[in-house]
């Protein structure tokens, strides 16, 4: 029999975290109201032109939380190895990529979407409560869930999640770029910046180029018709 995922609603400004930092409020509320073990989960990569998808689904235990965990994008690349480093050693995670067929198959949304789901069925204990960062709360979740608008910056365990899966991302992209030194993709990310671009316009996609995303969708067109004219 199939599981039925329950969705929780909450407002943007639920339990915002003190002085723009994410505290275990959330958290806190569900095992407040019966939930043993709490779970946050969040992505990196859904705006680049190429790379995988990162989702990293986190379960803290409240007495080994590292100190300074924040939303990835506000911490500095150094600050963000060093976290990772603690929360791997101190709490409970799993790592789910989506590579571009996924992205291609499923469209970005439902790529990361079935990615979070993995993650958190791939933790090591089931958790009955996960609190994910943004609107949607994915479906094929084991538990229920709930959405939280800014969540990297509102609960430590959707940080800690960003984090892991920055990080992560990170490091494939610079596996990438062994593969197709061409691109860059240690330095952009995959981003679309002017350099990955006028590489793209030179080389043409590769195998890490996500196909539907505009700009290499329009390339891949070009070329296309270039070679039926010819």
């Amino acid at each position: 029999m199939a599981r039925r995922t329950t969705v929780i609603e909450a407002s943007s400004e639920l339990f915002a975290g003190e002085a723009g930092f994410p505290d275990f409020s959330h958290e806190q509320m569900l095992l407040d109201r019966g939930a043993r073990l709490v779970a946050g989960v969040d992505e990196a990569g859904r705006g680049p032109l190429a790379g995988p998808v990162v989702v990293a689904a986190v379960r803290f235990d409240p007495e080994r939380i590292p100190e300074g965990l924040n939303d990835s994008k506000k911490l500095s690349p150094e600050r963000r190895d060093a976290l990772f480093e603690e929360i791997m050693v101190s709490a409970e995670v799993a790592v789910v990529s989506a590579p571009p067929t996924d992205i291609l198959a499923l469209n970005i949304r439902g790529a990361t979407l079935a990615a979070m789901a993995r993650a958190v069925n791939a933790l090591p204990r089931a958790v009955d409560r996960v609190l994910v960062d943004g609107r949607d709360v994915p479906p094929g979740l084991p538990c229920p869930g709930l959405a939280l608008v800014g969540g990297d910056g509102r609960s430590v365990s959707i940080a800690a999640a960003s984090i892991v899966a920055k990080v992560m991302r990170d490091r494939m992209c610079a596996i990438m770029d062994c593969d197709a030194p061409q691109f860059g993709f240690a330095g952009h990310k995959g981003y679309s910046t002017a350099a990955h671009l006028e590489a793209l316009d030179r080389h043409g996609p590769c195998r890490h180029h996500r196909e539907e995303f505009a700009p290499v969708a329009a390339l891949l067109v070009r070329r296309t018709s270039v070679t039926v004219a010819g």
